[in-house]
């Protein structure tokens, strides 16, 4: 089978591309720099070096394809988050019809059955009905939960505060987690078998914990066993992201997914099934690679 994989070297896009390419695949992966791909290209992957905001370098790259994996990548420069998101939705459906691609996996998220009311989440709700657009092609989009690698952004917080914490609720809340590893091994198993039909949705969970939870096996992890999660207002959520130096764009919108997230509209259709695909990384496991990049960071800091 030959595949078209974006996402450059991420978290997700890698161990897919390196997952298939030991299966015995040929595999496309898309990057904005070649230098970031030397790993898989010395593994026997391909590369197409551009950008999935140009529509042309899109169609060519996905020439030959039996299947893609799409994802949206980060533009800190987009002043209309949501708006960069739905776009890149439409340059790869124009790409997608242009070369007659019978499967997508499309990594989405939790959240976005919604169309308003979830940040950057919502973007991607809008990409998955461009997508859905198409007609004869398979499409299924994968809605992980909340990444574990997310709460690396939070290590400064205990280092300076002395506490975990954010606006998606207080230390009872449930949080559903994934893991990038988790995600993509079921990508890889879409992208192998492509026995779905039509505009499906799968739901993936690694774990779920109260927050409260969260914090405190982090915090055992790295000697501090009585961590605190505290519940911010999204006037502080905000205020701190703004602080830390985050564009107000951006920040605006993760406050708005914490509120969704808190007051539990983004887990809505997801707590009607529950997860399609249950990962094998638990909080336990996660938390000693928290520990080990937080010890990491922490020497860096002293030298």
């Amino acid at each position: 089978m030959n595949y078209v994989i974006t996402g450059g070297a991420g978290n997700i896009s890698k161990p897919i591309v390196e997952q298939l390419l030991a299966a015995g695949h040929q595999v496309t992966v898309i990057g904005r720099s070649e230098k970031n791909l030397q790993s898989l290209i010395a593994a026997g992957a391909r590369s197409a070096i551009g950008s999935v905001e140009d529509p042309s370098f899109l169609t060519e790259a996905f020439k030959g394809a039996d299947a893609v994996y799409t994802m949206v990548p980060p533009n800190w420069a987009a002043t209309d988050w949501k708006a960069y998101m739905e776009q890149v939705g439409k340059n790869y459906a124009a790409a997608i019809k242009a070369n007659g691609i019978k499967y997508v996996v499309n990594l989405s998220s939790i959240g976005a059955h919604l169309p308003e009311g979830c940040g950057p989440v919502s973007g991607l709700y809008r990409e998955e009905q461009v997508l859905n657009s198409l007609e004869g092609v398979a499409i299924k989009h994968l809605r992980p939960g909340f990444f574990f690698a997310n709460f690396f952004g939070n290590i400064s917080m205990i280092r300076s505060m002395g506490l975990l914490g954010s606006n998606f609720g207080d230390q009872g809340s449930s949080i559903v987690l994934s893991h990038t590893g988790d995600i993509a091994d079921a990508a890889v198993a879409f992208l192998q078998q492509l026995d779905f039909t039509g505009h499906s949705v799968a739901y993936l969970s690694s774990d779920e914990r109260s927050l409260g939870e969260v914090a405190q096996v982090l915090g055992q992890a790295i000697g501090n066993p009585n961590l605190p999660w505290v519940l911010f207002t999204d006037e502080q959520s905000l205020e701190g992201m703004l602080q830390s130096g985050l564009p107000e764009e951006f920040a605006r919108n993760y406050v708005e997914m914490g509120a969704a997230m808190r007051n539990g509209i983004m887990t809505s259709d997801y707590r009607k099934s529950g997860p399609d695909v249950i990962g094998k990384t638990k909080l336990e496991d996660f938390a000693r690679i928290f520990a080990a990049v937080y010890a990491s960071e922490k020497t860096e800091a002293v030298s």
